[in-house]
């Protein structure tokens, strides 16, 4: 099987984007794999495939694949990402985009700067729907991994993040924590590791442990959830500059039962053919 791609980049998460509406894609878990491998494949944190319309009201439907071939609902960068190959390519020439995914329908507006603004819908913050072993909702959850109890936020933005605020990103724990939270008994579906550093009320830190990929130097739907999470303890105002290792989004978030607002570049890289 012979398939063109293109690689693009949003803050430095990448991803192999393949028109699956012009040619046939049907990617098993180990040809994921070997796609993202850095050394032997093209090198991407994820898969994204472009496909025709499968729900009503829809211009295209975007499924995403994690670096070790898992399907999985969502990714805000990625999105940004889908939105500005779709109309660079032709595919369409509305400036409006709507998006179907695992998680339901998300719309993508390109701005006249070559930026994507993407409604990211209301975040899910009921533990049953993120999904979260919990009694009940609260703003914050006690949970121990290992010897330690943690003290994070749990928020579905389509995909689940759990969000724990720190003093400093640089010092984190990433590489140890993240994995041991990610496949928490908690977390049945897995889960994607926020750690967020508040520096003023409109603008945090992040560093973001990603389920079967592990710390990217960006996350969108990240950035997202730890807005949500910061704003419902009263940490952060309702437009917050998020900055992660590979630069800056501007997330916006008016309260319970609003979407969030995710705004940021989208940037191809280059074009390519690969043989499975």
């Amino acid at each position: 099987m012979i398939l063109n791609f293109t690689k693009m980049q949003g803050l430095g998460n990448d991803f192999v984007v393949f028109d699956a509406i012009h040619q046939q894609v049907d990617l098993t878990g180990a040809q994921c794999r070997h796609i993202a491998d850095r050394h032997f494949g093209v090198g991407c944190d994820q898969l994204l495939l472009v496909e025709p319309a499968r729900m009503a009201g829809s211009d295209f439907h975007y499924r995403i694949f994690n670096a070790d071939g898992s399907e999985v609902e969502q990714c805000g960068n990625g999105a940004r990402c889908f939105a500005r190959y779709v109309r660079d390519r032709g595919l369409t020439e509305k400036d409006v985009i709507t998006v179907g995914t695992l998680a339901g329908i998300i719309t993508l507006y390109l701005q006249e700067d070559g930026s994507v603004k993407v409604n990211m819908g209301v975040p899910e913050l009921e533990p049953a729907n993120i999904p979260f072993v919990a009694e009940q909702s609260a703003i914050s959850y006690a949970i121990e991994v290992g010897a330690e109890i943690l003290m994070l936020g749990a928020v579905s933005m389509g995909n689940p993040h759990a969000v724990l605020t720190v003093a400093d990103v640089d010092t984190a724990q990433v590489e140890r924590i993240g994995p041991l939270l990610e496949r928490h008994p908690r977390f049945p579906h897995r889960v994607n590791v926020g750690f967020m550093q508040v520096c003023s009320p409109q603008k945090i830190r992040l560093r973001v442990f990603e389920r079967g990929s592990g710390e990217t130097l960006a996350c969108g739907s990240g950035a997202c959830a730890a807005v949500v999470s910061g704003r419902r303890q009263g940490l952060l105002s309702d437009t917050v500059e998020v900055s992660l290792a590979g630069g800056g989004l501007r997330i916006e978030w008016q309260g319970p039962g609003q979407p969030v607002w995710m705004s940021g570049p989208a940037i191809q890289v280059f074009d390519g053919v690969i043989e499975l």
